[in-house]
């Protein structure tokens, strides 16, 4: 625990203006973020006596080593560079937002030949129409399902509509009228895009005129006697109306607004959003966030806005925004919020009438989510602490292990030598720090040589780092401590314990590791399957955790994520390996081209019996590459391997499930999400 005042700025030393200012701990890792109209009436009150700080705000200052500032030009500027940086660094002490980016939106594609609407979630992609965010994806497809009676637009994907291009068939629902299937040419790309826009303006409320066009319409085919037409006209309008009763009329027809609640207390607060378009509740969203310092419900709204708009499109701000507290000052909000829309944003506290009523309604949402949360939460907390508690209470450290590393070997009987690193903290598992090892040095079935490789290679990193930021260089740290894209180091962050996956060989060869590079701060021990028996460095018996244990539990927990997320890594470069099969034969023929001619012919089969002259018609092969290509596959094996025609990647034959499995010879688990997948590799 630091002393603030010895890294308290020397008088004079912080200016009276406006910026942003970041507190960093002994690892130089961002704690804190925050902004401030004048920094050194800010900074100053960080430096006083603790007991006279909120709880919360002592604990962060206590923690943090260094602070340092950037003088910005207005108070704008430092809540947009405030917002940048909380989510570059993710400070462990400033408001923490979760289930955020969960929620699904209807999109449209605008930026494609062909737009395709479609259920998204996550970052929001330029020229794409947003609708929502919904609280269930089944939501949007009840309510595309009814429209595209109406607004017949394409929903495949890219693999099902180049099918169809190429075979000339359209799938189900361009045979029973619920796509236009511009992928056969039934309409031009000028038609089915004005259909998008059409499918646009009724999201976005513009209902009432385009239904009484098809009214209108209606009328005209009835009184020419066209009555297949205005019979069919008619059913368009009760299938706009049904999906229109999903989403009742809270306020005038014309309002666009969101309307943000809040109910919180000493420890978190819920948030929670109503987006109101054309009068509607187009969308609901909302989070709940711990109070990690000192904050108003005018900062939490502060807070609320910068999540919701900072990532946003202009066009996804509305005209008005409804609050339950004004942020203090709010001229610089107010200001950013119209920077963001292109026009003036109206930022108040609604006082009477409907939306009053409805504010209401938004905030009992948010205290229902706050209760429920808690309840979730308090049972979750409690076994969390206990299980960190029992473990450092069995393997003797002097405090609860509150970052734990986990590391696991997996290769296929020698080959494709792979290793993983998982991340716990706070008993939680923390993805963005995943990382994945190749084994380089070697080749075959040594799992103790491959975690002794595996340790040393990680600690030397964190030592490098570690030596390039001992001393703080105000002019160098942001080199010292960042990649070339910004982000910070990868291994800067030492963890308490090194949990591994095997016995006694593997924890003595990770020990070996840590005693080389002269590291004796760190535990570790090694959690052996079967018996599941806790391994410690140097003693001959190992810990037996009973089998109730919310110790072991979390250790189990730890193992098996390194375990799942080894084997993905080893079965993707497998399957790497052996993707484009024959064609890996052929000089000069690169992955890219490898795909295209797939793509092209739709199978290698189909390649196979293709001529040299038709091979030649694939955009970027050459007459001399289509003849090696021809050489190759003839050459090869009779059986070509299948391909998936939608997608136009082969198809692996099927292995038996032990093929994937890890060094002990288990058998392979789940291969994780894609957002683990995109882990690091080093």
């Amino acid at each position: 625990m630091a002393d603030p005042s010895s890294y308290r700025p020397k008088p004079g030393q912080i200016p009276d203006s406006p910026g942003v200012y970041r507190f960093r701990d002994e690892h130089r890792r961002v704690i804190y973020v925050g902004k401030a109209k004048s920094l050194r009436q800010r900074l100053a009150s960080y430096f006083q006596d603790l007991s006279n700080l909120h709880p919360r705000t002592a604990t962060m200052v206590t923690t943090a080593a260094s602070v340092e500032w950037t003088v910005v030009s207005t108070e704008v500027e430092a809540l947009q560079l405030e917002y940048s940086w909380i989510k570059e660094y993710d400070p462990r002490f400033n408001v923490k937002y979760r289930d955020d980016k969960s929620y699904p939106y209807l999109a449209v594609t605008m930026n494609e030949e062909f737009p395709r609407v479609q259920v998204m979630r996550g970052h929001k992609k330029k020229g794409v129409r947003y609708f929502g965010p919904y609280g269930h994806a089944w939501a949007i497809r009840d309510t595309v399902d009814l429209l595209l009676r109406v607004f017949p637009v394409r929903t495949c994907s890219a693999g099902v509509f180049k099918n169809a291009e190429r075979t000339g068939r359209p799938c189900l629902l361009g045979y029973i009228g619920k796509c236009a299937a511009p992928c056969v040419e039934r309409v031009s790309p000028q038609e089915h895009r004005e259909l998008a826009e059409d499918f646009c303006e009724f999201m976005t409320g513009r209902t009432g005129a385009y239904i009484r066009r098809i009214e209108r319409q209606m009328a005209d085919a009835a009184e020419d006697m066209e009555y297949e037409k205005a019979a069919r006209l008619r059913d368009d309008i009760g299938a706009l109306k049904k999906a229109m009763e999903k989403s009742a009329v809270v306020l005038a027809d014309a309002t666009d607004a969101d309307l943000i609640a809040l109910a919180e207390d000493e420890l978190e607060a819920a948030v929670q959003i109503f987006h109101v378009r054309g009068g509607r509740v187009r969308g609901q969203r909302g989070w709940v966030t711990d109070k990690v310092e000192a904050v108003t419900s005018g900062d939490l709204v502060e807070h609320a806005l910068q999540q919701l708009y900072g990532e946003e499109s202009g066009d996804s701000v509305p005209k008005e925004v409804l609050v339950p507290a004004l942020p203090e000052p709010i001229e610089p909000v107010q200001e950013w919020l119209t920077e963001r829309r292109g026009s003036n944003v109206s930022l108040r506290i609604p006082q009477r009438g409907d939306k009053k009523a409805l504010m209401e309604t938004v905030a009992r949402n948010a205290q229902q989510s706050l209760v429920l949360h808690k309840t979730k939460r308090a049972s979750d907390l409690t076994t969390r602490s206990r299980a960190l508690e029992e473990i450092a209470e069995a393997l003797e450290l002097d405090s609860a292990p509150l970052r734990i590393e986990c590391y696991d070997i997996s290769h296929l009987q020698g080959d494709d030598v792979v290793a993983s690193m998982v991340v716990f903290e706070d008993g939680l598992a923390r993805k963005s720090e995943y990382r994945r090892f190749q084994i380089k040095g070697f080749e075959g079935q040594d799992d103790v040589r491959s975690m002794h490789e595996v340790l040393t290679r990680r600690f030397k990193r964190y030592l490098s780092d570690k030596e390039k930021t001992g001393e703080w260089d105000p002019d160098g740290a942001e080199e010292s401590l960042t990649e070339e894209d910004g982000r910070p180091k990868r291994f800067a962050y030492p963890p308490q314990l090194v949990v591994v996956d095997g016995g006694q060989p593997q924890v003595a060869a990770a020990q070996r590791a840590l005693d080389e590079l002269g590291i004796d701060d760190i535990a570790v021990c090694g959690l052996a399957k079967r018996l599941e028996e806790v391994w410690v460095p140097g003693d001959d018996d190992p810990v037996i955790l009973p089998r109730t244990s919310e110790g072991l539990y979390l250790l189990q927990r730890v193992r098996d994520e390194a375990h799942r997320f080894a084997i993905t890594y080893q079965r993707a470069k497998r399957a790497k390996r052996f993707k484009a099969g024959p064609l890996d034969a052929v000089p000069g023929l690169g992955d890219a081209r490898k795909q295209t001619l797939i793509k092209h012919f739709g199978s290698v089969k189909k390649l196979r019996s293709a001529t040299i002259d038709q091979i030649c018609e694939v955009p970027g092969i050459g007459r001399k590459t289509a003849e090696a290509i021809v050489v190759a596959l003839a050459a090869a094996a009779p059986v070509a391997p299948a391909v998936n025609t939608a997608t136009g990647e082969i198809i692996e034959d099927e292995e038996p499930a032990r093929a994937g499995s890890s060094s002990d010879g288990e058998e392979p688990v789940s291969a994780g999400t894609s957002e683990e997948r995109r882990g690091q590799e080093t």
